[in-house]
């Protein structure tokens, strides 16, 4: 009774060999930024909600 099919000789020929260069990999932190996000003209949660309560 199995879950799948599954065949092993898929899994043998995978050492760490990868057929990749790491010069063309992509850097994740390439474009790390820091510092703070702020939005103009954003409402409270309590007056968004309040707001929310009015129009219903």
């Amino acid at each position: 009774m199995g879950f799948g099919s599954y065949d092993e000789s898929e899994q043998e020929n995978q050492s760490g060999d990868a057929d990749y260069d790491e010069d063309d990999a992509v850097n994740v932190h390439e474009h790390d930024h820091e510092g703070e996000v702020s939005v103009e003209g954003a409402d409270s949660a309590d007056e968004l909600v309040d707001r929310l309560q009015d129009m219903k």
